[in-house]
């Protein structure tokens, strides 16, 4: 009977992921749907459902993301982004290394890979532009570099896939996964920079020192607050969804921006789409399909093949559903039963390999990411459907590549490399 439980939770998790691309509904709503279902047709009780909805991680995505809802509402992010740019000036070929770092740094210290991802799709779009150069060649070193610091320990994403390995017995990861993405997306904007050839890249600097202007009382009373925030999480080791909630209580004080359209910037679909997947994935471990998943895909793996697999998995899953809402959440549980079964397999490791896979394949117009950076062409660009059409395959293309590239580096034991011998 069990056997037969489990079989019906994974399929009421691929019903749920298929339900939600068909029909562009959110995923988060149609698993509280069917997690209401799956538990009336196993006989768990409505209170033993609902106890599957992280309290704790709705608490801290929310705090964070509305945090730098503030610093997006008022301009703070933009500016920034657009000073460190103009410090480029001339040097052309420095530009796209800068706006990887930079988008590193900003997901890093907090608002995580989608807000960072919107901001420098409008900014990449427009300095290519300006520059006559692709708008795709510049975009995804943008794109890779909000990945890559998206999973530092005070970043959503990062919070998600930390969170749901302490659940299953991995810790430790709050610097090794950072760098771990910081190595695979960093290799393939290299990749990326010499196939562009961006090395031999002339052109006018697209934003000048002096037309940036300055940041302003509240924008730097904002800045004040995101250090606030990261120093108590990172030196005081505070919860960072509390401090990020006790740095916005100070900035709505001092009025940096209005509190209204801040609240209406908080993704919160992005919070119901987590927080729901993760109601149905609380049901699928309880009934058993947790371990059946991980013993389909234990079998297809040996020591040296599971990371690179996994990745693999990752980005294809990625390529029809969330990374963080849905691909996070389904595989890592599985990871214990694979390290288990398959001798020699580092469960830090399958974490680090799968964030990548998952992460390049956002690259996808299918995507988020991707969708942010063909949203931002149109409507600079208003290009026609021929053009419109090369984009999303050029994007697409890049999006494979970078998955097939980070599965090889995880065959390779690259994000090995990370981790303490």
């Amino acid at each position: 009977m069990m056997d037969w439980l489990a079989l019906l939770s994974l399929i009421f998790l691929f019903l749920a992921i298929v339900i939600g691309f068909t029909t562009r509904i959110n995923t988060g709503i149609v698993a509280i749907g069917l997690a209401l279902i799956l538990g009336k047709i196993s006989g768990i009780t409505e209170a033993e459902i609902i106890k599957g909805f992280n309290y704790s991680l709705f608490i801290t995505l929310t705090g964070v993301t509305f945090l730098f809802s503030i610093a997006q509402t008022n301009g703070t992010l933009d500016l920034l982004a657009r000073k460190v740019i103009a410090l480029c000036g001339k040097r052309s070929y420095i530009i796209p290394i800068a706006v990887f770092l930079l988008a590193v740094v900003l997901s890093a210290i907090g608002p995580g890979t989608i807000p960072v991802s919107a901001l420098m799709a409008v900014l990449t779009v427009a300095l290519a532009l300006q520059m006559n150069i692709p708008p795709i060649k510049l975009a995804a070193f943008g794109l890779l570099g909000a990945c890559a610091g998206g999973f530092s320990s005070i970043a959503p994403t990062g919070i998600i896939a930390i969170t749901y390995a302490k659940a299953s017995g991995i810790g430790g990861l709050e610097l090794p996964l950072l760098l771990g993405l910081c190595i695979g997306m960093g290799s393939y904007a290299i990749i990326l920079y010499i196939a562009f050839k961006w090395y031999a890249v002339k052109a006018e600097a697209p934003i000048a020192r002096t037309e940036t202007g300055k940041f302003t009382h509240q924008q730097l009373i904002t800045l004040g607050g995101i250090v606030l925030m990261t120093v108590l999480t990172l030196f005081f080791e505070i919860n960072v969804g509390l401090s990020a909630f006790l740095a916005i209580i100070i900035l709505l004080l001092f009025r940096v921006t209005d509190e209204k359209e801040a609240f209406n910037n908080i993704p919160l679909s992005t919070l119901i789409l987590v927080t729901g997947v993760g109601m149905l994935m609380n049901l699928v471990l309880l009934l058993g399909g947790i371990d059946m998943l991980s013993g389909m895909l234990a079998s297809l793996m040996t020591k040296n093949t599971a990371p690179a697999l996994f990745s693999l998995s990752g980005g294809i899953l990625s390529w029809f559903s969330s990374t963080s809402g849905v691909v996070l959440p389904t595989l890592i549980p599985t990871i214990p039963y694979i390290v288990e079964h398959v001798e020699g397999v580092r469960g830090a490791e399958m974490v680090i390999s799968l964030s990548n896979g998952a992460h390049a394949a956002s690259l996808s117009p299918l995507s988020t990411l991707g969708a942010l950076v063909l949203a931002a062409y149109t409507a600079l660009v208003k290009p026609d459907a021929k053009e419109r059409n090369k984009m999303f395959g050029g994007m697409f293309i890049i999006s494979i590549i970078g998955v097939l590239f980070v599965s090889l580096l995880a065959l390779m034991g690259v994000f090995n490399l990370v981790l303490p011998s």
